[in-house]
């Protein structure tokens, strides 16, 4: 029997056009998740080379001061790319993977980001969590939406029922050879991704595949739930095109503009600005009031005092730490915002299937919100370490010839944080379970004719 309805279900020209078009764009969205994976690692290495050649070539040109010199130095903290991440880039194509700084100020460093066309932004990637968040439920609508409603307009289904023991059994068949067939074009696509992209199958690719067959799992609980009901093919093709639109679309939109409007965070460029006027307002104030601050803030350089000079490295770098000191209270503001932000969408993002499902698969690449807060604490401690290596060799005018600066290397951050099983799987466990039960108890209390 089961053979039979396969043959019966995969001969149909839109049955093929629908797997090979979802195939197809499978593996597009493999190809732009390389051309991703390549543009990262070929930053890396240029970041690296750039690093080496660029502290070479000031420590030659600046070989007198090396307060003048570390002014001009930049060092390379990377955000580490897994190979999983080309399957769901997330915010990876808007916050940069890298941070280039400077030991003066941290705050008109931190958030800066890469040029980008904003058309491009806008229509996001094409990788594999669009392909399965937004295609793979049009096809399982479309392969399940007329199940039974398709033959009872044509009239047959009264010959299905006469010659079948027992139609729910069979209405079940149905469904598990569509679920088959999307399972099977998930897994192929995903073991292409495994060779073509090098990605290595541990835990969290096993939890990545896990959370995607309950996603399309989902789906096809919800076209049972609507095909329970036992409408005309019309009426399920509206109602289930409805739900992808408000799952898919709508709500997600709303959400976010709940969320932007509940938690509202200073702008990245005000907080900026208010570093730069901190810093630049130190020119016209007494040095030693900045100089007695900066002590307050490192007590172990106390014994470094103002040089009786018109200007001084010491004096400087105390200026840049002030204005860092003063907008403390905005730059904390805007981390514990979006910490805000994060938690209230993973909190909303369980009732949603759609939008936990997105979720979990950014947080298992390492390219969601709470990643990028991760990297911009590292690369506060970063840049923390830097100052506290270089603030005495620069206070005792140290020689440049003598620091050994072919040991900085690019720095990496590798975010270790796991991916819970249960956090990522149950949402959708329970959404699955509770739509069958429904639909079951609907085909149990309607009698099929």
């Amino acid at each position: 029997m089961l053979v039979l309805l396969f043959k019966n279900f995969i001969r149909s020209k839109g049955t093929k056009i629908g797997l090979l078009f979802l195939l197809i764009i499978g593996f597009i969205s493999l190809l732009i998740g390389r051309q991703f994976q390549e543009k990262q690692q070929n930053s890396i290495t240029e970041a690296a080379v750039y690093q080496k050649e660029h502290i070479a070539r000031n420590a030659a040109f600046h070989k007198d001061e090396i307060g003048l010199l570390l002014y001009y130095i930049k060092f390379s903290l990377v955000n580490n790319t897994l190979p999983i991440n080309s399957l769901a880039i997330g915010q990876r194509d808007v916050n940069p993977s890298i941070q280039n700084v400077t030991i003066r100020g941290l705050e008109g460093q931190k958030y800066d980001s890469e040029l980008n066309n904003p058309s491009n932004l806008l229509s996001g990637n094409i990788d594999f969590s669009f392909v399965l968040l937004y295609l793979f439920p049009l096809l399982i609508i479309a392969f399940s939406y007329n199940i039974i409603s398709e033959e009872k307009e044509s009239g047959t289904w009264k010959i299905v029922a006469t010659q079948s023991p027992n139609t729910f059994l069979y209405i079940l068949k149905l469904f598990y050879i569509r679920i088959l067939s999307l399972t099977t074009l998930l897994t192929l696509i995903l073991l292409a991704a495994v060779l073509f992209l090098q990605i290595p199958v541990d835990k969290s690719f096993l939890v990545f595949y896990g959370l995607s067959v309950l996603y399309i799992l989902f789906w096809f609980a919800v076209c049972f739930f609507i095909v329970s009901l036992q409408k005309n093919s019309n009426f399920n093709a509206v109602i289930l095109l409805t739900i992808w639109l408000f799952l898919i679309i709508i709500l997600p939109a709303g959400i976010n503009t709940y969320i932007i409007n509940r938690y509202k965070v200073p702008e990245a460029l005000e907080l900026t600005l208010t570093q730069r006027n901190a810093y630049h307002e130190k020119w016209d104030m007494d040095k030693q009031e900045t100089l007695d601050k900066f002590y307050n803030h490192y007590p172990q350089f106390k014994n470094y005092p103002l040089p009786d000079k018109e200007f001084s490295w010491l004096w400087y770098y105390a200026m840049q730490q002030m204005g860092d000191d003063e907008s403390a209270v905005q730059s904390k503001e805007l981390e514990t915002k979006l910490q805000q932000r994060n938690r209230a969408s993973e909190l909303i993002a369980q009732f949603i299937p759609t939008l936990h499902t997105q979720i979990q698969l950014n947080e298992i690449a390492k390219s969601d919100l709470r990643n990028q807060l991760l990297f911009l604490k590292e690369t506060t401690k970063f840049h923390e370490k830097l100052r506290l290596h270089f603030y005495p060799k620069i206070f005792d005018n140290a020689p440049v010839n003598e620091q050994k600066w072919e040991d900085f290397k690019v720095e990496t951050f590798t975010d270790n944080s796991e991916t819970s099983f249960m956090k990522a799987f149950l949402p959708l466990l329970l959404f699955n379970l509770l739509l069958i039960g429904f639909g079951w108890r609907n085909f149990n209390r309607k009698v099929i004719i």
